[in-house]
């Protein structure tokens, strides 16, 4: 059975929250889903799963949140070959921090992207300025990501 990993940056829940709902989606899909609260950097590598997704929040000057700060700073200091690496990103932000919105997400981003990671379609960026409930955005656009990623298994 292929494996999804959910890599998650949380500071008070959200990411979290939005990690849990869309787990069954990709159970549903025909994954092992494992959702990594601390990941470390072996998590991502030790063995490299089939498809990872990376669901985390902004804190700070647009940062990633704490927990996930020693995975990112592990990333850069370790930097590991991702070329086989295939993910999704979803970014929690509010859009009143006009100079650091989603940051967290855009910065995990851009340093998957320079390691060889393949994003698969589009980052989602969940605004909290419009969205109260980061799941009512995140559910519809897995359950698009699977059908237009065509990440279903037989």
């Amino acid at each position: 059975m292929p494996t999804l990993k959910i890599f998650v940056g949380t500071v008070y829940g959200g990411a979290l929250d939005v990690a849990e709902q869309v787990k069954p989606l990709f159970e549903e899909a025909g994954y092992e889903v494992d959702i990594l609260e601390q990941p470390t950097l072996e998590d991502l590598v030790d063995p490299l799963p089939d498809l990872a997704l990376f669901c985390t929040s902004t804190t700070g000057s647009g940062d990633v949140p704490g927990n996930l700060t020693p995975f990112v700073r592990a990333l850069k200091e370790r930097p590991p070959t991702l070329t086989a690496l295939r993910y999704g990103l979803i970014a929690l932000g509010d859009s009143s921090y006009v100079d650091s919105f989603c940051g967290g997400g855009r910065s995990l981003d851009a340093l998957l992207e320079d390691l060889g990671a393949q994003r698969l379609g589009e980052r989602l960026e969940i605004d909290a300025m419009e969205t109260f409930m980061a799941d009512d955005e995140a559910v519809p656009w897995a359950e698009r990501w699977i059908a237009e990623q065509q990440l279903r298994q037989a």
